[in-house]
C-alpha cells in the first residue's frame, strides 16, 4: 500500500517536473521580429569576425555539467544541453553550467525543544544533487543555499515532535521523515534529496548526569534480584539435599567423612575422633 502511493507521489512529481519544464521552454518564434533582428546581426557579426569569433562561439560541457542557454532572455528549446561541443551567439546567448554531481553539506547544530520539553543540540548531513537543471536555474536564485535553510528548517520541525527517548532510538526514522519532506519541498526546484543522517544529539549536562544515576540505579535493581534469585536457588537445592541424607543414615556419614577431608586439605590440621560414629548414634538413639 505504501510503495503504491510512492510511486503514484513519484508520477506526479515527474509530471509536473515535464509540466514545468515545457512551460518554462519556449520556441524561438516567441522572440519577436526585433529579437529575429538581434539574432541576424549576432550570425553576421559571428560570420564577419570569423576566425577570431570562433572561440567565443564554441562551448565543451563536462560529462557531469549541463548548460543552461537563455537567447534573449529565453531558454531555449530542448531545455539543458550536454554534455559535449555545441556553439552559442556571443552577443545574443548567455550560457549557465550547472554541475549534477551529488553535494554533500552539514546541517549545523540546532537547538531543538523536544514534545517532553527537552532542549538538545542536533546536527547532520544531506545528499542531494541537482535532477533537473532547468528548474534549478529558471525556479530559484541559490538551490545549494535554499537547500541548506530548508534542512535546518526541517530538522527543528521534525525533531519538535519527538520526545527525547524516541529521538535518541528512532534516528533511521527521523532521517527518513526528513529526506521525504526536502525531497518534496525542493521537486520544483530540480532538486533531489538522495539521503539525509543525524550524526549527533548533545544532551545538557544535568540531563546527561540524571540518565547515567537512572542507569546506575538499573543496573543495581538488576543485580540485586539475581543475587536473591540465585539465593533462593540455593535454598531450594539444599532443601533436596537435606531431604536426600535424611532418607539414608549411611549419606549423612559419608557427608561428615567428605567435609573433614575437605577441612583437612585445605588446612593442615589433625583430626581425632574418639569414638567410632557408630557407638555415638547408639548413644543419640537411646
Amino acid at each position: 500500500m505504501d510503495d503504491d502511493r510512492e510511486t503514484k507521489s513519484m508520477t506526479t512529481a515527474k509530471r509536473r517536473e515535464r509540466q514545468a519544464v515545457a512551460d518554462l521552454e519556449t520556441g524561438d518564434n516567441d522572440i519577436g521580429l526585433c529579437g529575429w533582428m538581434l539574432v541576424l546581426f549576432s550570425i553576421l557579426l559571428t560570420l564577419v569576425t570569423l576566425p577570431i569569433s570562433i572561440w567565443m562561439c564554441i562551448k565543451i560541457v563536462k560529462e557531469y555539467e549541463r548548460a543552461i542557454i537563455f537567447r534573449l532572455g529565453r531558454i531555449l528549446r530542448g531545455g539543458a544541453k550536454g554534455p559535449g561541443l555545441f556553439f552559442i551567439l556571443p552577443c545574443t546567448d548567455t550560457l549557465i553550467n550547472v554541475d549534477l554531481r551529488t553535494i554533500t553539506f552539514d546541517i549545523p547544530p540546532q537547538e531543538v525543544l523536544t514534545k517532553d520539553s527537552v532542549t538538545v543540540s542536533v546536527d547532520g548531513v544531506v545528499y542531494y544533487r541537482v535532477n533537473n537543471a532547468t528548474l534549478a536555474v529558471a525556479n530559484i536564485t541559490n538551490a545549494d543555499a535554499a537547500t541548506r535553510l530548508l534542512a535546518q528548517t526541517t530538522l527543528r520541525n521534525v525533531l519538535g515532535t519527538k520526545n527525547l527517548a524516541e529521538i535518541l532510538s528512532d534516528r533511521e526514522e527521523i532521517a527518513h521523515n526528513m529526506q521525504a519532506t526536502l525531497d518534496e519541498a525542493t521537486d520544483e526546484w530540480g532538486i533531489k534529496v538522495e539521503r539525509v543522517e543525524i550524526k549527533d544529539v548533545k544532551l545538557p549536562l544535568q540531563l546527561q548526569r540524571a540518565m547515567a544515576a537512572e542507569a546506575e540505579a538499573a543496573r543495581e535493581a538488576r543485580a540485586k534480584v539475581i543475587a536473591a534469585e540465585g539465593e533462593m536457588n540455593a535454598s531450594r537445592a539444599l532443601k533436596e539435599a537435606s531431604m536426600v541424607i535424611a532418607e539414608s543414615p549411611s549419606a549423612l556419614q559419608l557427608r561428615y567423612l567428605q567435609t573433614l577431608n575437605t577441612i583437612a586439605a585445605e588446612k593442615n590440621s589433625t583430626i581425632i575422633f574418639p569414638l567410632p560414629i557408630d557407638m555415638i548414634q547408639g548413644f543419640l538413639n537411646r
